[in-house]
């Protein structure tokens, strides 16, 4: 091998196993907010975010968007069942699409979808690509009709969400 070709060294290449993603549900099991990620990316500037994602069924996830023209997202299903909700502007629910990797495994959103997930089974686990960097969400790109999370009315309207079909409002 010449000097100038790089070898691999094992440093150089990340590793996620089985065993890591069934710990990262555990951790998701044990959280208050019934959900836990792992960060691939090394920086919250880093110029790809990638993380994995584990919740239980119980989490509630408000309505967003990320209005910002770069701020796409990329989920892939490795485990269980994502239910994506895409709502109109005014709260009206648009389109369900089953994530599962029996179903659709993949999908992405784009920049300004007011969107949510529900976790509907167990040990679910998502890859999450997006476009950095990371961005937290303001409180004005929260959907306004959802409640936040951790209010007294955040249960109902998971409920809601586990069930409604597209044209609802709760």
């Amino acid at each position: 091998m010449s000097d100038d070709i790089a070898s691999s060294r094992a440093s150089d290449v990340k590793t996620f196993s089985a065993e890591d993603l069934s710990t990262l549900s555990a951790k998701a099991v044990a959280a208050a907010r019934r959900r836990a990620h792992l960060n691939v990316h090394t920086s919250p500037d880093a110029n790809v975010q990638r993380l994995f994602i584990a919740t239980e069924p119980d989490t509630y996830i408000r309505p967003h968007r990320h209005p910002e023209q770069h701020k796409w997202e990329f989920f892939v299903v490795l485990r269980g069942r994502l239910d994506l909700l895409v709502f109109a502007a005014g709260g009206e629910l648009e389109q369900r699409v089953i994530l599962s990797t029996e179903a659709t495994p993949a999908i992405e959103i784009a920049p300004g979808t007011f969107h949510a997930y529900v976790c509907m089974e167990p040990g679910t686990v998502a890859l999450e690509l997006k476009e950095g960097p990371y961005i937290p969400t303001a409180e004005h790109d929260f959907a306004p009709w959802a409640p936040a999370e951790r209010s007294t009315a955040a249960a109902a309207y998971l409920a809601w969400m586990r069930s409604a079909q597209p044209l609802a409002r709760p």
